[in-house]
């Protein structure tokens, strides 16, 4: 279903992966990875926003720095995946997430965006900076951003045991941002995470996935 593509941003030509309804599109979402890069797991998550209806783009974040990054969930992955967020740093992937909302919405479709752990960040990022609707997933780096106004609707999903994400963080979702939605699941992080069976929890997911796709049928069609 899904397929390789290129896109111009600020930072240049970039690659994605790009998947399309088999009918018109309900919408466009821009997916942004975990720190792991484009990997099978984020395709396999783009294609299942298709199979929803939507055109769904997950931009390859790492390529200003370094191309076709796809990490393993390994210590040694986790230390490069966060060497290179670090490296490529908010405003760069702000303005990436731009220019694939731009791309999408030049076809003429609403555009939203769902992000996960880091890309859940960029996710919130995307809503109070960029005005798109969005989900955010157990965004464990959204704290220095909850006092910008969100500018779209707005979804939070985290699990009640991800130690990346305490009790305290999760009420200052709800006390700063008292617009959006907060849900909790007795998961831990990364909960969605179909390909990982250590970290993945069926029924948080499916919960989650749920009250997104509710948020974006209400926002984009």
């Amino acid at each position: 279903m899904g397929r390789d593509i290129a896109f111009e941003t600020p930072s240049g030509s970039i690659g994605g992966w790009r998947a399309d309804p088999v009918e018109a599109p309900r919408g466009a979402l821009v997916v942004v990875q975990e720190i792991f890069g484009v990997n099978a797991h984020l395709r396999s998550v783009v294609d299942h926003y298709a199979a929803e209806g939507y055109v769904a783009l997950a931009p390859a974040y790492f390529d200003p720095i370094e191309r076709g990054v796809e990490l393993d969930y390994g210590r040694d992955g986790v230390a490069r995946g966060k060497a290179l967020v670090d490296e490529l740093g908010f405003d760069r992937a702000v303005a990436i997430t731009a220019a694939a909302a731009k791309l999408l919405c030049s076809e003429g479709l609403k555009v939203g965006v769902v992000g996960f752990c880091w890309g859940g960040t960029i996710a919130l990022l995307g809503n109070v900076r960029l005005g798109l609707p969005a989900v955010s997933y157990y965004g464990a780096r959204n704290l220095p951003f909850l006092d910008e106004p969100l500018r779209a609707p707005m979804q939070f999903h985290f699990g009640e045991h991800d130690r990346s994400i305490p009790p305290q963080a999760v009420a200052a979702h709800r006390a700063k941002l008292p617009a959006a939605e907060v849900w909790t699941y007795p998961a831990g992080h990364a909960f969605n995470r179909d390909s990982d069976p250590a970290v993945y929890d069926a029924a948080s997911a499916r919960s989650a996935h749920a009250r997104a796709m509710e948020l974006f049928a209400g926002a984009l069609g």
